[in-house]
């Protein structure tokens, strides 16, 4: 794999291109002061929805919650509050930007998007209606937040409800269509099953009416989106090559040539053919005790509060036996 393909497969790039295939969006070039606030691995801070702070600490968003510097103790049990860092200008074309995208979106960067942090909001989803929204998420994620130092663009695509069983993804070697998988592999859909022949069918016509010949490489992978009327939407298009997961393929047979000799009868389609199939979901390596996402949606207020004066009693603890220890500890 060349470095120009995988620069090919930035959302910039293609996005001009297809521009009429798929879903609206909108480009922001990242300032560099925000670009630094992004990749600060201390407290994040963001400004709520309603103008109040809300303050996390990455340990606390990796599941380390034993720092006691994590947790500010009051007696009157008020909250210290921290200054959230503001981007006027940013801000303002962000606001735009959404306001222009029907109020709600879906962020990504160049190439990448931060599925893998949809746990820390509130409503397990990856849609944004503010600035702060898009900054917890990106501050929190670990498959796009480390890489900040090659995007240089913000990406806010217009929400869509997509179901995942409408998903899939194509390989496309020497400008033909050679594969296509169930892009949601872990699961089991029966109206895949029903429908093979007109979802290839429907791909085979999208992919040689509208991107064939069309894109910069000729080796190159894309996903689309089948709605309910039966209409393809390009979502993405990504490297042809092993940075890109292949589902239910594996490259060693996508690059070998055997199914590009079997191209005569369309290409290889793959999916879940039934429950026995269906498989652990690779985001849920991710996902955080089910004690926190009581705590998140508010079902459990009362395990917050156990948890909190359990700390307290473990730092007093603490405290108590460094005072019984003073005598003997040796000099600092």
């Amino acid at each position: 794999m060349k470095k120009e393909q995988v620069v090919n497969c930035q959302f910039s790039v293609w996005y001009p291109i297809f521009k009429k295939h798929t879903i609206k969006s909108l480009i922001l070039p990242l300032p560099q002061n925000v670009i630094d606030y992004l990749l600060d691995d201390g407290t994040l801070v963001v400004a709520g929805s309603d103008h109040d702070t809300q303050t996390h600490s990455n340990s606390d968003l990796n599941g380390d919650l034993n720092a006691e510097e994590d947790i500010q103790w009051s007696d009157d049990e008020t909250t210290t509050t921290v200054t959230a860092p503001e981007f006027p200008e940013f801000s303002s074309h962000v606001l735009e930007a959404i306001n222009a995208l029907g109020g709600s979106v879906f962020p990504k960067l160049n190439w990448s998007a931060p599925r893998d942090a949809n746990w820390i909001a509130l409503n397990s989803s990856l849609q944004c209606h503010s600035l702060s929204d898009i900054f917890l998420l990106f501050k929190t994620s670990d498959s796009s937040g480390r890489r900040f130092n090659l995007y240089l663009c913000l990406v806010l695509r217009k929400w869509s409800e997509l179901i995942p069983g409408g998903e899939f993804r194509c390989f496309v070697k020497e400008n033909k269509l050679i594969a296509v998988s169930q892009r949601d592999y872990t699961q089991y859909y029966q109206h895949i099953l029903k429908q093979e022949e007109q979802i290839c069918q429907a791909v085979e016509a999208f992919f040689s009416q509208h991107i064939q010949y069309n894109f910069l490489d000729e080796d190159f992978v894309f996903d689309v989106y089948r709605d309910s009327q039966g209409r393809v939407w390009l979502i993405d298009l990504n490297p042809f090559g092993e940075v890109t997961d292949s589902l239910l393929f594996s490259w060693e047979e996508l690059t070998s040539g055997d199914l590009t000799q079997q191209q005569q009868e369309g290409p290889a389609f793959r999916y879940a053919t039934s429950e026995v199939t269906v498989q652990p979901s690779p985001c849920l390596s991710y996902r955080i005790p089910r004690d926190f996402v009581d705590l998140s949606t508010g079902e459990d207020a009362y395990k917050l509060i156990d948890f909190l004066k359990l700390k307290k009693s473990q730092q007093e603890d603490s405290e108590e036996e460094e005072e019984e220890r003073g005598g003997d500890a040796p000099p600092q």
